[in-house]
């Protein structure tokens, strides 16, 4: 099931999605002060990609990761996690859609607050 659910999710956006992350994640790169910034983009990019099979796990935050995620959310986590929320609202109003819906609220969670977390295959 996790390699359909791969599968089906990489071709109806998950492709699309993964490219902008990474493509943001390059971009926020550019900058010394963006490195962080751009590394949670591409873990997001990686959990993009192939959401099915794996995990967002919380590792617990220090002082600056906290304060790197309030930044984080007052720039733009915000945003990302409506969206996904919006998007697993939309999916969740088909039976077919569940998994998927499931899927977009483990993106919302890691998009609103992604330092101090890590995706591990489950």
């Amino acid at each position: 099931m996790t390699l359909l659910g791969n599968i089906l999710w990489i071709i109806f956006g998950g492709l699309v999605g993964a490219l902008l992350w990474i493509f943001f994640g390059i971009i926020l790169s550019i900058t010394i002060i963006g490195i962080p910034y751009g590394r949670q983009c591409f873990k997001m990019a990686r959990l993009q990609l192939m959401p099915f099979g794996r995990e967002v796990v919380d590792e617990g935050t220090s002082s600056l990761g906290l304060l790197a995620n309030l930044l984080w959310i007052v720039l733009f986590g915000w945003e990302l996690a409506l969206a996904n929320l919006i998007s697993a609202l939309f999916f969740a109003l088909t039976i077919i859609g569940l998994p998927f819906a499931r899927q977009n609220l483990k993106l919302a969670r890691l998009s609103l607050m992604p330092f101090g977390k890590r995706i591990r295959k489950i």
